[in-house]
C-alpha cells in the first residue's frame, strides 16, 4: 500500500470541502444513516459522523487501507462508524443507508468502477427516497492545439543513428497521459470543449460508455490531440470538476494522443469518437477515433487509436 497516494487526497482540500459540504446538506442529525463506499483511510466517513449521523458503514476493498481506517477511527473515537474490510459489492445483508457516498473517481472517471458500485448499491443499501453522491458525472474533450506533449511521443522518431523505432511509437500514440494542460493549449483557448457523456448516477448504469462530438473550425488549427476532464454533481450548485480553469485537485486533466496531427482548415470538420468500458473484472478499455472532413462532410483521413493496443503483453 501507498500511503503517499491517500495522503494526497487528504491534502485536497478542493476535494474533501465540496463533498463536506455535500454531506452536510443532507444529514440529519442523529438520523441519517451514511454509507460510505470506497473508504480509503476514513475521512469522509469521519465527516459524515462529525455531522452527526447516526450510523455510518464504511466499506474498503484493501485490507491493508481498511487497517488504517480502522486505527484512525478509533483515533477519533467514532463509535457510530463500522468499517468492513470488503468490497461493497461482495457484502451480504448490507445495512440499508439514507445517504451513499462514493468518491471512486480517477484521472478517467470511471476507471474506479463507479458505475457497477452505485448499480449495485442502489439496487441493495439505498433506503427509498435516498441520496447518491456523486449524483452526475459529465465528462469533456477539446482538441489540443499545442504540439508540447505530441513531441513527447515523438521522442521514437529523434532517437537519430539511422534507427527506426516506429513500431514503439505506434504503442505509444495509443496510450492515454494524465497531464495538467493549460486553456492556451486548447482549440479557442477552452472554449471549443464539449460535453460527449452526461451520466445519471441516481439510476444505475452500465459500465460501457459511447459519445462522439464534431468541431466545425472557423479559422486554420493543427490538432495533435484531445484534452479530457469530468465534473461530479455532488447536488444542488455543488461540483468537483477536473477541468483546466476549475480549482487544481490531485486528479488531472488526460490527453489522447493522435498518430499524426491534423492540419484542419476553416470551416472544415473534425470528428470525434470516445468509447470505453469498465468493470471489476476486465479493468478499463478506452478506444478513441479522429475524422477529419472537408465542409461538406467528405473524409479527409481517419486515426483509430485503443489503449488495448498500447500495453506490452
Amino acid at each position: 500500500m501507498r500511503i503517499e497516494y491517500h495522503r494526497t487526497l487528504i491534502a485536497d482540500k478542493p476535494r474533501n470541502e465540496a463533498l463536506f459540504a455535500a454531506l452536510e446538506r443532507v444529514i440529519v442529525k442523529g438520523k441519517s444513516v451514511v454509507a460510505d463506499i470506497g473508504a480509503g483511510s476514513g475521512l469522509l466517513g469521519l465527516m459524515a459522523s462529525k455531522l452527526g449521523a447516526k450510523d455510518v458503514h464504511l466499506y474498503e476493498a484493501s485490507e491493508e487501507v481498511a487497517a488504517v481506517a480502522a486505527a484512525v477511527l478509533k483515533q477519533n473515537r467514532a463509535r457510530n462508524c463500522h468499517l468492513y474490510p470488503c468490497r461493497s459489492t461482495d457484502m451480504l445483508d448490507a445495512p440499508q443507508a439514507d445517504v451513499i457516498i462514493s468518491e471512486t473517481l480517477g484521472n478517467y472517471a470511471l476507471e474506479e468502477n463507479i458505475l457497477e458500485t452505485l448499480a449495485d448499491a442502489l439496487d441493495r443499501m439505498l433506503k427509498p427516497g435516498g441520496i447518491v453522491i456523486p449524483s452526475r458525472i459529465q465528462q469533456f474533450a477539446c482538441p489540443v492545439t499545442s504540439p508540447r506533449l505530441a513531441n513527447e511521443m515523438n521522442a521514437w522518431r529523434d532517437v537519430g543513428h539511422g534507427l527506426d523505432l516506429e513500431p514503439a511509437r505506434t504503442m505509444s500514440v495509443n496510450n492515454v497521459y494524465v497531464r495538467t494542460l493549460e486553456p492556451a493549449e486548447f482549440l479557442d483557448h477552452g472554449r471549443a470543449a464539449k460535453m460527449w457523456d452526461d451520466i445519471d448516477l441516481t439510476k444505475p448504469q452500465k459500465g460501457t460508455r459511447k459519445g462522439e462530438i464534431t468541431w466545425t473550425l472557423d479559422h486554420d488549427a493543427w490538432i495533435y490531440g484531445f484534452a479530457y476532464w469530468w465534473t461530479a454533481g455532488l447536488g444542488g450548485d455543488l461540483e468537483i470538476s477536473t477541468a483546466p480553469d476549475a480549482p487544481r485537485t490531485h486528479w488531472e486533466q488526460l490527453y489522447f494522443p493522435l498518430n499524426e496531427p491534423i492540419p484542419a482548415k476553416a470551416t472544415e470538420r473534425v470528428l470525434l469518437s470516445l468509447r470505453s468500458r469498465s468493470s471489476e473484472e476486465t479493468g478499463t478499455h478506452l478506444a478513441w477515433t479522429a475524422v477529419h472532413s472537408d465542409a461538406n462532410g467528405k473524409s479527409i483521413s481517419r486515426q483509430a487509436m485503443d489503449l488495448d493496443k498500447g500495453w506490452i503483453s
